[in-house]
């Protein structure tokens, strides 16, 4: 049997929906990956009748996209200037330094300074 069409009324604004072949799957929808089930693991070893709304985690979500990718920059700059071409779990505490105390310090004159105080260059 043929898929029967829908045909809009005249002066409808429902928009119609495309008659489906026999046997067509819909597509699959790209996956979105999150830190949501672990922001929500936390947050429940923490405050245990606390929740979370949709929107809150949507704002840790990117939270911690963003200090991931400060994190993951950092040690790649700091591996380029050891000469090094991996990085390694012992790169990661001076990198959170580095980006902790720039921050304060608005990126300024002394992000150099405590590049080299943290690679003990001195």
């Amino acid at each position: 049997m043929a898929p029967t069409a829908q045909v809009a009324k005249k002066g409808s604004k429902k928009a119609v929906k495309a008659p489906r072949l026999s046997g067509g799957k819909e597509r699959n929808r790209k996956r979105k990956e999150s830190y949501g089930i672990y922001i929500y693991k936390v947050l429940k070893q923490v405050h245990l009748d606390t929740g979370i709304s949709s929107r809150a985690m949507v704002i840790m979500n990117s939270f911690v996209d963003d200090i991931f990718e400060r994190i993951a920059g950092e040690s790649s700059r700091l591996a380029q200037y050891n000469k090094k071409s991996t990085i390694s779990s012992s790169s990661l505490p001076p990198s959170r330094q580095v980006i902790y105390y720039s921050t304060w310090t608005y990126n300024g004159p002394f992000k150099k300074r405590m590049i080299s105080v943290v690679l003990n260059v001195a």
